[in-house]
């Protein structure tokens, strides 16, 4: 066995290889990784150019649409939700809106209701807006003044804009609307715009009203200004000392005319959501205004307004030659005007 050992002299040496210094290997690593890193990002900005010499693509963000919840089925073709091109409706915009229309003649109390329904904070009646001839020049400037209306673009000291709850107008009969009254009947159907009727049951008291207010619109009774409706009792004792002298001769067919013109408009209108109501009515009887309130959706208020009614006496002190309109219309269907239909 001591043949099989292998000494080494003193004078031999083992030549090791030198260890690698960690220094070293550090920054290899270092070096490979800023190498790929930069080789990496020139790929990134190649590829940044490529797109940005192409079409941009312009990211949408699409908005959900409001939903009439917790409304019957029936109800849903009367509920919107504009979108005004004129203002942003902020937090209101998924409140539903209600579109509607008081149909009515002058005189009849129309301005009178209108300030009422006004005086409720979500309801906006912007008035007798197609007094204006252009508007109703023909059925087309109508609709479109109407579009505009009901996206609550058309402003008025009535409008309520971003929480209205229930949008409308007062709309004269001989304003446009029976003339085309097919045409708008359609659009009342397919824009969901509820009918308020709003009628007289004393013509006669309508026809008074009506000549007295033709009257004042020259002679300017109230300080040199004509005034269709007065805020004081002053200024409604002025108006009232005016008593006009009525056409015996064409009362009846005037008083008829009327008539006639309200019942076709019922008609023509019959087939969209309406409701009917009557001046004496209203005066007798202030809660009918809770049912007014419940048919455009809206949550019950105290209505209010600051107009002041200007003929409150009796008819025969309201009118010059009442004898001879007495003797017109004893014996016919008009017979029960004469007689006094309510209080103030």
């Amino acid at each position: 066995m001591a043949d099989d050992f292998c000494f080494f002299s003193k004078d031999s040496f083992i030549i090791k290889p030198p260890k690698a210094s960690p220094m070293m290997l550090r920054m290899v690593v270092l070096i490979f990784a800023m190498v790929c890193g930069v080789y990496i990002c020139s790929i990134g900005l190649k590829q940044i150019g490529v797109h940005s010499s192409g079409r941009i693509v312009s990211v949408h963000v699409v908005e959900k649409p409001c939903e009439a919840t917790d409304i019957e089925p029936s109800e849903k073709p009367y509920v919107h939700f504009p979108k005004p091109k004129t203002f942003s409706r902020e937090e209101c915009a998924c409140n539903p809106v209600r579109n509607f229309a008081i149909l009515s003649t002058q005189r009849s109390g129309s301005g009178w209701f209108e300030t009422l329904l006004n005086s409720h904070m979500n309801i906006s009646s912007n008035g007798e807006i197609f007094s204006v001839k252009v508007r109703k020049s023909n059925v087309s400037t109508i609709l479109d003044t109407l579009d505009k209306l009901y996206n609550l673009d058309f402003f008025t000291s009535a409008s309520k804009n971003e929480c209205t709850a229930a949008v409308g107008l007062k709309w004269m009969l001989n304003q446009g609307l029976m003339q085309n009254h097919e045409q708008i009947v359609e659009y009342f159907k397919t824009r969901g715009v509820s009918a308020i009727f709003l009628f007289r049951r004393n013509l006669l008291r309508r026809m008074i009203s009506m000549l007295a207010n033709s009257y004042d619109q020259s002679a300017k009774l109230v300080n040199g200004t004509h005034k269709s409706h007065v805020h004081s009792p002053k200024e409604a004792e002025m108006l009232a000392s005016y008593k006009p002298t009525i056409n015996t001769t064409l009362l009846i067919p005037n008083l008829k005319q009327v008539d006639n013109m309200a019942i076709k408009a019922v008609q023509y209108f019959n087939s969209t959501r309406h409701i009917i109501l009557f001046y004496e009515d209203i005066i007798k009887n202030q809660t009918i205004l809770n049912d007014v309130q419940d048919f455009l959706k809206v949550p019950r208020r105290d209505l209010h307004s600051r107009q002041v009614k200007i003929h409150k006496g009796t008819l025969s002190s309201q009118v010059e030659n009442w004898v001879d309109v007495e003797k017109t219309l004893k014996g016919t269907p008009y017979e029960s005007f004469l007689r006094a239909d309510y209080k103030i």
